[in-house]
């Protein structure tokens, strides 16, 4: 009985990985061995900074909060405790949008807490 392989299937497998590792430099981008695990590799970072990101932009946002409450004489853990004391149930990123673009909006908002 002849030796059976799946070479369409093989062959579709490498162009997957391959077409993901385009614009890799060196080696990496059309080297099997060394593309496989370019792209092993990426999608790992990739997960991992999926995550990282909100991370970064939660912390982004609470600067940005704190630079503008400081502005007005408060603190920013001063700021959110009169929020939620106030039953104002804003979330970090409309706040850090209010407090960069719409210093007069993110004012009234200190304020009223006050």
């Amino acid at each position: 009985m002849p030796r059976s392989v799946n070479a369409v299937a093989r062959r579709a497998r490498r162009k997957k990985i391959m077409k993901q590792a385009k614009g890799f430099f060196g080696r990496r981008k059309n080297v099997w061995t060394v593309a496989k695990n370019a792209v092993e590799k990426a999608m790992q970072y990739a997960y991992r900074d999926r995550r990282n990101k909100k991370r970064t932009f939660r912390a982004l946002w609470i600067v940005r909060i704190n630079a503008g409450a400081r502005l007005h004489g408060l603190s920013y853990s001063q700021f959110m405790g009169k929020l939620k004391a106030n039953s104002i149930e804003l979330n970090r990123k409309v706040l850090a949008d209010l407090a960069m673009n719409h210093p007069e909006a993110f004012k009234a908002i200190v304020e009223k807490v006050k």
